[in-house]
């Protein structure tokens, strides 16, 4: 067990107890700011993360991480210095948004698929914003419009991916996972095989894998909807102690010689902790602020996430003891690299004035709006041929031909 600091000690059991002072002396701002994270956790958080949970649980009880870790292994690892198995992981974060990513990786890290250094690895440059969050919440409910939806998402996963290029060069001579898949065959009957054996290791029925999936689902929600009330509540006292306008002047020390607008200080001081409100401050100043310095703020405070969104990913990652310096660079990184990225473009490349900007398809059409017809049509198209893909693929799996090459 690691050695503690005792001034750490003194100074955190300080905080703490100046915390509960405020909150006995001032409870009713505190129950309104609890009623805030509340909303946003159970309006927002509670219904979009929960499938995603659940889902991730089951496709690794389903050995699909072995699937992808046979199959992707040549993508995977020269890339991002990561196995197969890392696919899954990347594919959940840019998908379902941060924690998720954490939660996948720990998963797999538990699972013996992922060493410590490649668990590390993705959750550095993995954990980033859904595309719902950019495109509803913030393309289209903070900058009221649409385009912009497609704009922000490229920078954000974009960077990201660069920065996964440059962490496969973190602790370079760490432990490394070490495939062996079954032997014979194209590479795919070899991951398929690979999949079902997982599948046959696992051993417990479907109603227990979904019981399971749901009953770990919902306890990483509810510890992140603590988070969220917790930092909700700590934003409010902050702002009425005083304490936010002394972290706007440090800010301030940092970032006008970058040339960040003082309009946009509220937005980064909001946004260091809770990424939601940080945007929408941003947002704000488009009346006041060029498009392309609110762009890059707004990229940058997505790539940074915000300390409610690294204590999630702290709570999840320790119980494997997986380090968080190196993911807490990397969102430095991301933040500083998407500012630059946006602005850069923005600047040269797009409209100063969003509302000139024109959007090819509507991010929310309306209801009998011909594009949003196509738009559900084509959804249900691809769900429907997805479903007859995996019908296919579970009547392959027990055919005679791959019970055959599973016995060689």
């Amino acid at each position: 067990m690691p050695k503690r600091s005792p001034l750490r000690t003194g100074l955190f059991g300080g905080l703490v107890l100046v915390v509960a002072a405020c909150l006995v002396v001032a409870p009713k701002p505190a129950l309104e700011a609890s009623l805030r994270g509340l909303t946003i956790w159970w309006d927002i958080v509670f219904p979009a993360l929960l499938p995603f949970l659940i889902v991730s649980e089951v496709l690794v009880a389903f050995g699909l991480a072995h699937f992808c870790g046979v199959l992707l292994e040549p993508f995977m690892r020269p890339l991002f210095n990561v196995p197969g198995t890392g696919a899954l992981v990347l594919t959940m974060g840019f998908s379902s948004g941060y924690p998720v990513c954490a939660k996948m990786a720990t998963r797999l890290a538990e699972e013996g698929l992922l060493t410590r250094s490649e668990a590390e690895r993705l959750i550095a440059f993995a954990t980033t914003a859904d595309p719902l969050f950019i495109g509803g919440a913030v393309a289209v409910g903070f900058l009221h419009h649409p385009a912009a939806a497609g704009f922000l998402a490229a920078v954000h996963y974009g960077t990201a991916l660069l920065i996964g290029v440059a962490m496969r060069f973190y602790d370079r001579h760490g432990a490394r996972t070490v495939y062996r898949p079954p032997q014979g065959g194209w590479l795919l009957l070899r991951a398929l095989r690979a999949m079902h054996q997982a599948r046959e290791a696992d051993r417990r029925p479907l109603g227990q894998v979904l019981g399971d999936a749901v009953w770990s689902s919902l306890q990483t929600l509810l510890m992140i909807g603590g988070f969220i009330i917790l930092f909700s509540v700590l934003l409010d006292l902050l702002t009425r102690s005083g304490g936010a306008a002394l972290l706007r002047a440090a800010l301030a020390l940092v970032l006008s010689p970058l040339g960040v607008p003082a309009d946009l200080l509220p937005a980064f001081v909001a946004g260091t902790f809770e990424v939601t409100m940080g945007t929408r401050i941003a947002s704000e100043a488009m009346a006041t602020v060029s498009t392309p310095a609110v762009l890059a703020s707004v990229s940058a405070l997505l790539a940074w996430g915000g300390l409610s969104i690294h204590a999630q990913v702290a709570s999840i990652v320790s119980a494997m003891g997986l380090r968080l310096k190196p993911y807490l660079i990397a969102r430095v990184v991301h933040a500083v690299l998407s500012w630059l990225v946006a602005w850069w473009v923005s600047a040269r490349w797009l409209p100063h004035a969003l509302p000139v900007w024109t959007p090819i398809v509507p991010w929310a059409p309306q209801t009998g709006h011909l594009a949003g017809g196509w738009l559900q049509w084509g959804k249900a198209t691809l769900l429907f041929a997805l479903a007859l893909a995996l019908l296919g693929l579970a009547a392959f799996v027990g055919s005679r031909p791959f019970r055959r090459l599973r016995r060689r």
